[in-house]
């Protein structure tokens, strides 16, 4: 059954936990649920950067939240049970590749543990009837072929991060025929490279561009080459909400990727082309020197099974959403209420889904 579009009717009312509100992602997903009509619940750590969306969005104005570790069990479990979702949606992680370096351990802890947690409070709480795990493009075992990566493809995980991510799609899918078969619908979705407006995270290339550029830095860039799915935040959350949707009538469960049309892929020195050119003044970039932990040099997906069965598609070309950073980061500089500029983006988005 194809869907034409996010639909404010169905999430109306509708109880949702966003694990992960106080990220990016999550802070973006819970703006727009909000603007959809549903009570918002939020449980995660404090926001893992300063600045960050949260604080300058204030995303909380329009969420029951509980600050909480995913890892506390006793306290995700009582948040579930004392909120009582329909939808859960998870998206709180550890969500950096270099991090998973200097903290292999937190990352899979956070990442497998955490998840693990999730699946067992949504198994003890019988109001919950859709559950969507995000977890990322990096959970395929990565052959650096030229094809897109099909949901059928093999998981695997060379760095910390990714084998966390594919690890975390496994627990997903064993619990999902365990325990919660013929009860709760579940779904995993794997994204690409998202970028957007209100992302200060360390060792991204987008933030780390505009960091450099704004303090009149060029920017030391480790994989010039590598190429990725970049997308706009919008596109793979527009995604998750059709896929939540599908499987609140009981479709849908399983695997899904969200990535931009193959006509956009760029490599990291294309995307700063591109980024710069929007920026404009002197923003430059060149290439670090020396050896650097191992990252995937080509990483693409393939999204016909999500446009043959969701009807989703990108709405954004990778220029449409660079653009649309840009002018979130100047509004943000020059003083704009970001909460309600953050909402003009989605309401933006959403006429372009209709």
């Amino acid at each position: 059954m194809a869907l034409l579009g996010v639909s404010p009717d169905i999430w109306r009312g509708r109880r949702v936990l966003v694990t992960g509100h106080t990220g990016f992602k999550g802070g973006w997903l819970s703006l727009w649920l909000e603007r959809l009509g549903a009570k918002v619940f939020g449980f995660a750590l404090p926001p893992p950067s300063m600045p960050s969306l949260f604080d300058a969005a204030r995303v909380a104005e329009g969420v029951e939240q509980q600050l909480g570790d995913l890892r506390d069990m006793a306290c995700l479990t009582s948040f579930i049970k004392q909120t009582r979702p329909e939808v859960v949606l998870h998206l709180a992680a550890q969500a950096l590749v270099r991090e998973g370096y200097r903290d292999p351990v937190g990352t899979l802890t956070s990442n497998v543990v955490g998840t693990m947690n999730l699946l067992e409070a949504v198994r003890g709480c019988d109001s919950v009837r859709a559950l969507l795990v995000i977890t990322s493009d990096k959970c395929y075992r990565n052959q650096e072929w030229l094809w897109p990566y099909r949901e059928s493809d093999a998981l695997g995980g060379r760095d910390p991060y990714s084998a966390s991510k594919a690890c975390a799609e496994i627990i997903t899918s064993a619990w999902r025929d365990s325990f919660l078969a013929g009860r709760v619908q579940v779904a995993t979705a794997r994204a690409g490279n998202v970028i957007g407006g209100g992302d200060w995270a360390a060792d991204r290339l987008v933030p780390d561009a505009l960091r450099a550029w704004q303090a009149g830095r060029a920017l030391n860039v480790r994989n010039p080459a590598a190429v990725r799915p970049w997308q706009h935040v919008l596109e793979p959350l527009a995604g998750y909400l059709r896929l939540a949707e599908g499987l609140l009538r009981g479709e849908h469960a399983g695997a899904w990727n969200f990535g931009p049309d193959a006509a956009e892929m760029l490599s990291v020195a294309g995307l700063l082309d591109r980024l710069a050119s929007a920026w404009g003044e002197t923003a430059t970039w060149r290439a670090e020197a020396g050896e650097q932990p191992h990252e995937a040099r080509l990483l693409t997906l393939d999204s016909s099974q999500a446009r043959a069965l969701l009807g989703w598609r990108p709405r954004y070309g990778i220029q449409a959403a660079l653009e649309k950073t840009v002018d979130w980061q100047r509004a943000w500089l020059t003083g704009a209420d970001m909460r309600a500029y953050t909402q003009t983006q989605i309401e933006d988005y959403m006429a372009l889904s209709a």
